[in-house]
């Protein structure tokens, strides 16, 4: 499911008229399901209740903090990939003790934090990172807990920039080396805890297949290094992928009919259908890192139109966001549907470019796309921009960042005010 549905013609998240929010708020704004997010969450807990697991959410997808308080009063644990994201985790309430941190380039700052506070788990990517690790933990005289993240080498065919688990990109060491690692490491590292193993293979996911032989290629493994080091989790990383496409008819969560096959499009029964089987008797607590897919649908991005161009070659509807605001389609041609906040009367349509004000070719979010005629001074939402929206906006072309609504049932509630231009310049000298 997610929250957003036309009620009485008018474009609502929840109980919430979408049209008001904007009028209240100004635009462009993001607004977020917070019923979409919990109910994400559950679902996915309930897939893997057949085996010891925690859903660490990764961070980075949404960092808000009221996003991050609900998550926390859940239950969750959390995915993190640098000090602010661990910073923000304990502002919003969240356990240290159920972080695990991730990512290729770790400060000697961040690890000394992380360990003060007491995170759960060090996700190290390389051999060198973990003797830094124990270095730095030598140093202040305690023992960090680590879980290397293994490359299975596995293609997750998605988009190659947020493809992580193939012997190219930059994340994990090696499979044929993990085990030379763990054995090196037992011997030579007194500072180090090895307390699991960790992988992904990448986002975006829409079939379950990649997970499947992901699985079944590192099970063996992690079979060796319960026995021989006693590693008590086994992380299997993220990527669950959403859909972007209808997401409005679609309902989001529900993405096609389940099937039995390997190979089918990707459900969350789907997901705990054919891994929890998998997983079950290895006896180890398994660790699972969304983040797309417990907000990416719950978030949208409303936006308003300022000017309509029309030229020689094409139809320009002109925005008042901006790739600063959201970059996915600039980054990786990512696709967000758009639809009128007041449901139009016909299915007529028109095919335009849908652009913003940055001063570049790529501030887009569709282009030579059949969409309702909407017209200055009415304003669209972007579905599905609750994952890696916000979270990756700057303040390119020195544009002050949008404000954040969190809408509970008929409650809207700002959990983050809009910059203003003094808040634009703080910090500069």
């Amino acid at each position: 499911m997610h929250g957003f549905s036309y009620k009485q013609g008018s474009l609502h998240c929840e109980d919430v008229e979408l049209k008001q929010l904007a009028a209240t708020y100004g635009t462009p704004l993001y607004v977020y399901s917070g019923g979409t997010i919990t109910d994400h969450f559950r679902r996915l807990d309930v897939a893997l209740s057949g085996v010891p697991h925690k859903i660490a959410y990764a961070v980075k997808a949404n960092s808000n903090l009221s996003v991050l308080r609900l998550l926390a009063a859940e239950g969750a644990g959390f995915d993190i990939v640098s000090g602010g994201e661990l910073f923000r985790v304990l502002k919003a309430g969240g356990d240290p003790a159920h972080c695990t941190f991730a990512g290729v380039g770790k400060t000697r700052a961040e690890i000394i934090y992380a360990l003060e506070q007491g995170i759960y788990s060090f996700n190290v990517e390389s051999e060198e990172e973990l003797r830094y690790l124990n270095q730095v933990a030598g140093e202040l005289g305690v023992v960090a807990p680590a879980a290397v993240r293994v490359n299975p080498n596995v293609d997750a065919k998605t988009h190659k920039y947020i493809s992580t688990g193939k012997s190219e990109n930059k994340f994990g060491v090696d499979f044929e080396a993990i085990g030379g690692l763990y054995e090196r490491a037992s011997k030579d590292l007194p500072h180090i805890h090895l307390r699991g193993l960790q992988m992904h293979i990448g986002s975006q996911l829409t079939s379950i297949a990649p997970f499947i032989e992901a699985v079944e290629k590192v099970t063996p493994l992690v079979r060796l290094l319960k026995q021989r080091h006693g590693i008590e989790f086994w992380s299997i990383g993220g990527g669950i992928g959403i859909v972007y496409q209808n997401s409005l008819e679609s309902g989001a969560a529900e993405w096609w009919q389940q099937r039995d096959a390997s190979d089918a499009p990707l459900t969350i029964e789907c997901y705990g259908k054919e891994l929890v089987p998998r997983l079950q008797e290895l006896g180890l607590k398994i660790l699972l890192e969304p983040g797309r897919y417990i907000v990416g649908n719950a978030g949208v991005l409303l936006t308003r139109c300022l000017y309509e161009k029309k030229g020689l070659a094409k139809t320009f509807k002109i925005v008042d966001a901006g790739m600063n605001d959201l970059i996915r389609p600039a980054l990786y041609e990512g696709h967000h549907d758009i639809v009128p906040l007041i449901q139009p009367a016909s299915d007529a349509q028109v095919v335009v470019d849908v652009v913003g004000p940055i001063c570049e070719s790529g501030d887009f979010f569709c282009q030579d796309r059949a969409l309702p005629d909407f017209q200055p001074g009415e304003s669209v939402a972007l579905m599905s921009a609750g994952a890696y929206g916000f979270a990756m906006a700057s303040n390119y072309n020195s544009r002050p960042l949008p404000a954040e609504v969190l809408v509970e049932g008929g409650s809207a509630t700002l959990v983050r005010r809009r910059q203003d231009f003094d808040a634009l310049i703080e910090g500069e000298l």
